[in-house]
């Protein structure tokens, strides 16, 4: 047999033809995380654990949101300029030195419209804290951030 994508005969041949082809040549978007949006992810989780509020506030783009549920910081931030403000009183809380942390496994989600990244977390210092985080990337931005205080979180090794 002689291979004719565009054959009448072979309709579901066709099809997958044309959807291989499209999905080669890009018209179909695949979605998977970026190693851009991961690598920024990687480096978020770092400079909390760091205590850099420069690197913290990097990637946020003016209209970021962040949802701070629990604890002493609890309540929801929008902008960058405000959630900067809440960066400054988490360093703070541990006088502006590093926290150990133990980074869960670090999962993504993506489509063609951004990446959602999520990790437990637990930070030392003097107020230890655990976490759950999601980070929400939109071109190459973290425009949300979820804190969701957890004191029963277990980190798997």
């Amino acid at each position: 047999m002689i291979f004719q994508p565009y054959s009448r005969k072979e309709p579901m041949l066709r099809f997958a033809f044309i959807i291989a082809c499209s999905w080669l040549f890009g018209f179909i978007p695949v979605a998977q995380a970026g190693p851009l949006d991961e690598s920024k992810a990687k480096a978020h989780l770092q400079a909390i654990a760091a205590g850099d509020l420069n690197a913290l506030m990097r990637d946020y783009p003016e209209d970021a949101y962040m949802d701070w549920v629990g604890g002493p910081l609890d309540g929801r931030y929008r902008g960058k300029a405000a959630i900067g403000e809440v960066w400054k009183k988490f360093i703070a809380a541990n006088h502006g030195k590093p926290r150990p942390a133990k980074l869960g496994k670090l999962e993504s989600y993506s489509n063609p419209k951004g990446t959602a990244f999520e990790v437990a977390a637990e930070y030392g210092g003097e107020k230890p804290v655990k976490a759950w985080h999601v980070l929400v990337y939109r071109d190459g931005e973290l425009a949300t951030e979820i804190w969701q205080i957890a004191p029963a979180i277990k980190i798997a090794p």
